[in-house]
């Protein structure tokens, strides 16, 4: 790593280079099973992850960074979408990736969208470690709150 070089770069580099091949994979090599049949998941993937997406966004404020390394002045976000979730911006860009390949029916775009769900889990991970040494209060919100899908409410 240079010294100009942030800690957690490396990450933020191959995360965008993979949204951006399952971005225009999906469209190129479309078409390959009826819209029909995946226009309305794809559609339910797009809503969660505007929901997740943004919320994730709105809540973490001004702690947000597309690093993985948390900032040394940063405080712990339980609340909001964090208190259903740990990893929402996480959850909608897989969310999105997977939603993006249904609509355009491209079998090419769900392999992308899995590598990229696949990544961004092992970023997830690589993540909570730091976490948990930055927070002591961290693996207690690990155990409280799941990672991607929230809980359904209980009644």
């Amino acid at each position: 790593m240079t010294k100009t070089q942030r800690p957690g770069t490396r990450w933020v580099v191959v995360q965008m280079l993979l949204l951006a091949a399952v971005g225009a994979t999906a469209p190129a090599s479309g078409g390959h099973w009826p819209v029909l049949v995946s226009a309305a998941p794809g559609a339910l993937l797009f809503l969660f992850a505007a929901w997740t997406g943004l919320a994730g966004v709105r809540d973490l404020g001004p702690h947000r960074t597309p690093s993985p390394v948390p900032r040394p002045e940063s405080t712990l976000v339980t609340t909001g979408i964090y208190a259903r979730l740990r990893h929402p911006l996480y959850a909608s860009m897989m969310a999105m990736g997977f939603g993006w390949a249904l609509l355009w029916s491209s079998p090419a775009g769900m392999v992308l969208a899995t590598i990229l769900a696949v990544f961004l889990d092992a970023k997830a991970r690589h993540e909570e470690r730091l976490l948990c040494r930055h927070f002591p209060n961290y693996p207690q919100y690990m155990r409280r709150v799941p990672r991607y899908l929230p809980r359904p409410p209980a009644y």
